[in-house]
């Protein structure tokens, strides 16, 4: 399989943001994740029209997702409450639905979404391949950790900025590491953002340039099996 990270900016047009998430997953792998809310940004000042967006991006992303898998997050409204709402696509539909967990009061999410609980974090199966995904802020959080615990391959939209960059590129490779699965980590590529976009292997390995809208590897899954009887820790 080829994994792929996109790691594009988000500007204040929402049309002119899915046309470029279009073409970047055109030219993407089997398996693609993009930064989170990429589509909108965060958007305080335009929650509603954010939200409004999400069916049209949806309508959109659906169809490119006929051979490929596809995650990441946008604003959307339910009832009276906004989630920043991550979807994996495949063979066209939503195959898995995760709100965010953990919000980031620093940059004001409490403020403005309502948290998902921690019970909708879980492990899915695509094609016998089991997917987990984490949210940014959440991948301080060993409880989302153990909740991922035997993972073939995590999933990790971002808006993670420069000032922590360092954390991100520890925090996702020791995520790889420790639960012996692939990371796909695609974080924004705006001025005020980490980038560090990577996809890291279960041994280790990392394929990250900060240059690239789109990061691209083949990966070979026996990987995860080889680590995982190399160094026998108790995952399966």
């Amino acid at each position: 399989m080829t994994f792929s990270a996109i790691q594009m900016e988000t500007g204040p047009d929402f049309n002119g943001n899915l046309a470029r998430l279009t073409r970047l997953i055109q030219r993407s792998g089997d398996l693609v994740v993009a930064p989170e809310v990429c589509l909108t940004g965060f958007a305080y000042d335009r929650f509603d029209e954010a939200a409004a967006f999400a069916p049209k991006a949806l309508e959109t992303l659906l169809p490119l997702s006929k051979e490929r898998i596809i995650a990441y997050t946008q604003i959307e409204k339910h009832g009276s409450a906004f989630f920043n709402m991550a979807h994996v696509l495949y063979r066209e539909r939503i195959v898995h639905s995760q709100p965010k967990v953990k919000l980031f009061a620093f940059g004001g999410e409490s403020d403005y979404f309502t948290p998902g609980s921690m019970e909708q974090i879980q492990i899915f199966s695509i094609e016998g391949m089991r997917l987990g995904l984490l949210i940014c802020f959440e991948l301080r959080f060993l409880e989302i950790w153990q909740r991922l615990k035997g993972s073939d391959v995590i999933l990790l939209p971002a808006m993670w900025g420069r000032p922590r960059k360092r954390h991100f590129e520890q925090l996702s490779q020791a995520l790889a590491v420790m639960n012996q699965c692939f990371v796909v980590a695609s974080d924004s590529a705006n001025a005020d953002m980490a980038k560090s976009s990577a996809i890291i292997s279960p041994f280790g390995h990392v394929v990250q340039d900060d240059r690239k809208r789109l990061i691209s590897q083949e990966v070979d899954l026996g990987e995860i099996k080889k680590m995982r009887r190399y160094m026998n820790i108790g995952l399966q």
